[in-house]
């Protein structure tokens, strides 16, 4: 069975239904989190008279300080079909965001004043659970060997920065545009193989606005990390977001308009294409609650919802 930890004002637990069981100690990094704080949290679970708290009365503050985030784009076919691309490209991409843009589960995601198009993303976050130093070949056989957690993410995106600047760092980087948590879900390591189960879901005021499971991926974790391995050094609590499915607030506009604005000049181009999209009732604006869970379909791996207010 999966384990649930929170990391709250005075320190980390693990949950248990309704309650949060306080972890002995404190535990300075992700990585002595999952490692030495698993081992307690399970030992509490076992232990029927364990303290504990009201979950309700915990208010979960990011599992992941400090963390290096990395990402990929357009990895779901249903938000490439919605986006105009091909779905059967040849090539995995890979970006990354601050780690100034972590916040947590239910803090306020912040609206930098110069932004219109305020777009959400919510993803499956893959927590580093093991040093990565150089290049390896990584298979579903050991994947769990590198994957530490499983964790909400809602990748904020400021389309009127990422795509007429063409800068995807920045446009998705401000501070709080990357809430994550409420838990850090560790799964058993036979549970990993269960990542095509979890569904993502995603509201805006109550209103559905994605909803897929994370089988609909075009380049798998496996692959992805076999990658990114190629490029990166990863250290344990690093985070890797694995792609949105469809249900954005940005569609591309039609063919015709496509055509008519390729005549126009770059700056007019763009300058259409955030007007256009600023008629959109679908971007996010002050005052919208944004709700993101991802889980198994029978509960078996449920990584908690965030409740994040836009202002």
């Amino acid at each position: 069975m999966s384990t649930n930890l929170i990391r709250y004002d005075d320190g980390w637990g693990v949950v248990r239904g309704d309650d949060v069981l306080p972890l002995p100690g404190e535990y300075a990094t992700t990585a002595e989190v999952l490692g030495e704080g698993v081992k307690a949290a399970r030992e509490l679970l076992a232990d029927p008279d364990a303290p504990s708290v009201p979950l309700v009365d915990v208010t979960p503050l990011n599992p992941l300080p400090g963390a290096r985030v990395y990402c990929q784009g357009a990895n779901y076919r249903s938000h490439m079909v919605e986006s105009g691309m091909d779905p059967d490209r040849a090539f995995n991409m890979l970006f990354t965001k601050s780690t100034a843009s972590l916040s947590g589960a239910h803090d306020d995601i912040v609206t930098p004043p110069h932004v219109r198009l305020l777009d959400y993303e919510v993803e499956l976050g893959l927590v580093i659970g093991a040093p990565v130093t150089g290049p390896v070949t990584v298979t579903g056989a050991d994947l769990p060997d590198y994957v530490g957690a499983f964790v909400v993410a809602n990748d904020v995106s400021a389309r009127d920065v990422q795509l007429p600047q063409g800068q995807w760092y920045k446009g998705k980087s401000y501070r709080t545009f990357c809430p994550v948590g409420p838990y850090l879900c560790v799964p058993e390591r036979a549970e990993v193989a269960r990542w095509p189960e979890l569904r993502l879901a995603l509201t805006v005021n109550g209103e559905r606005r994605q909803g897929s499971l994370a089988g609909d991926m075009v380049f798998e974790p496996a692959a992805t990390l076999t990658e990114f391995s190629q490029l990166e050094t990863f250290a344990v609590g690093d985070v890797i977001l694995t792609g949105t499915p469809g249900g954005v607030a940005m569609q591309p506009p039609g063919a015709v308009t496509q055509k008519i604005a390729g005549l126009l000049p770059e700056a007019r181009r763009w300058e259409l294409f955030v007007r256009t999209q600023a008629r959109s009732r679908a971007y996010l604006k002050p005052g919208d609650r944004v709700a993101a869970s991802i889980r198994t379909d029978d509960g078996a791996l449920d990584l908690g919802v965030q409740k994040n207010t836009v202002v």
